[in-house]
C-alpha cells in the first residue's frame, strides 16, 4: 500500500474517517493544490478515490465567504445533476469542519471558454435554496459592496479606486438563480465537454451576471492561469452563453464589476496576501476600456 497520512492533521482526519466507514488509514493521501483558504486531500484506496476538504477559519472576506454549511446545502441541492461533486459526508473534527466528496476526474480548466459558458448556464437554470446569501444585484448593490471592501483599505488607496466609479445606474434584475459565487479556473475541473464546478463554499442567489463577471475578470484569470482571457476567448464565452438577455445585461454592468474587482485587489494587497499589482492594473484597464 502507498504511504498513508503523514501529518498530525492528516492522522486526525484519517481516524475520524475510519470511524465513519471510509478507508483512510491505509490509503494514499495527496495534498491538492489550488485552495487559497481551505486545505484538501485526495485519498486513494481500493474502495475508490475521495476528496477531503478541511475548512480554515472563517475570516472576513468581503466578496467570497467561506461557509461549509452553504457548501453542504449546495452539493445536496445539486445531487444527481452532474454539475458538482457527489457529497459523501460532512462532520466536525478537532482539526476543523470537513466535507467529503467523490473525486472528480480531470484537470483544472485552461481553455475553451464556451464549455464554461454552457456549464454556468446549466447552473443558472436552477432555483437556489432560499437560505443561501443573496448576491449584489444591480449597480447600486455593487456600489454598496465596493464601498464595504474599500472601507477595509487605506484611505488614500480607497479614494483612488472610488474615483473610478462608473456613471449611470443599472436596476436590479430581481432574479433568484443559483450562483456558484466563485467560478474561477481553479474551481472548474474536467476535460473535453465534461466539466464540473467544485468548491461551493460561497454559493448565492441572484443575478447570473455575478458568476459571469467572476469568470471574465482579468484578475481572477491571472490568479489561476497567469494570463487574462484574450479578446477571442472573451467573445467565445459571451457567444457560448445562450441567454442573450443576461449577456446584454452583463455588458451594461461590466464596468461596475471591474471596478469592484479593482477594489478587491486593493483589499488583497492591503492584507499582504499576494502580489496582485498586475491584476489590479488589468481591472483598471478594463474599466477604462468601457470609457469610464
Amino acid at each position: 500500500m502507498l504511504p498513508g497520512p503523514a501529518t498530525d492533521v492528516e492522522m486526525t482526519l484519517a481516524q475520524t474517517l475510519e470511524l465513519r466507514g471510509f478507508v483512510a488509514l491505509d490509503a494514499h493521501w495527496t495534498s491538492l493544490a489550488g485552495g487559497r483558504t481551505n486545505r484538501s486531500w485526495r485519498v486513494n484506496s481500493e474502495a475508490g478515490s475521495i476528496v477531503i476538504k478541511l475548512f480554515g477559519p472563517c475570516g472576513l472576506n468581503p466578496m467570497f465567504p467561506n461557509d461549509p454549511n452553504s457548501e453542504v446545502l449546495a452539493l445536496e441541492h445539486l445531487a444527481g445533476r452532474k454539475l458538482a461533486p457527489v457529497l459523501l459526508d460532512h462532520f466536525q473534527t478537532k482539526a476543523g469542519y470537513c466535507i467529503v466528496y467523490e473525486h472528480v476526474a480531470g484537470k483544472m480548466w485552461q481553455g475553451g471558454p464556451a464549455s464554461v459558458a454552457g456549464l454556468l448556464d446549466r447552473v443558472h437554470a436552477l432555483d437556489a435554496p432560499l437560505s443561501l446569501r443573496r448576491a449584489p444585484d444591480g449597480s447600486h448593490a455593487i456600489e454598496q459592496q465596493t464601498r464595504l471592501i474599500l472601507s477595509h483599505c487605506p484611505p488614500a488607496r480607497a479614494r483612488a479606486v472610488w474615483h473610478l466609479k462608473p456613471g449611470g445606474s443599472i436596476p436590479p434584475s430581481g432574479r433568484s438563480c443559483l450562483l456558484h459565487g466563485d467560478p474561477v479556473p481553479g474551481n472548474i475541473i474536467g476535460s473535453g465537454d465534461d466539466w464540473y464546478l467544485i468548491d461551493w463554499q460561497c454559493p448565492a442567489i441572484g443575478d447570473p451576471c455575478e458568476d459571469l463577471s467572476i469568470f471574465l475578470s482579468p484578475a481572477m484569470q491571472m490568479a489561476y492561469r497567469g494570463v487574462r482571457l484574450s479578446e477571442n476567448e472573451r467573445q467565445s464565452f459571451i457567444s457560448g452563453y445562450p441567454d442573450l438577455e443576461i449577456i446584454e445585461r452583463y455588458l451594461l454592468l461590466a464596468p461596475w464589476y471591474h471596478w469592484r474587482m479593482a477594489a478587491y485587489c486593493t483589499w488583497i494587497q492591503t492584507r499582504n496576501e499576494a502580489s496582485v499589482g498586475s491584476a489590479y492594473e488589468a481591472e483598471i484597464a478594463a474599466i477604462r476600456a468601457w470609457g469610464c
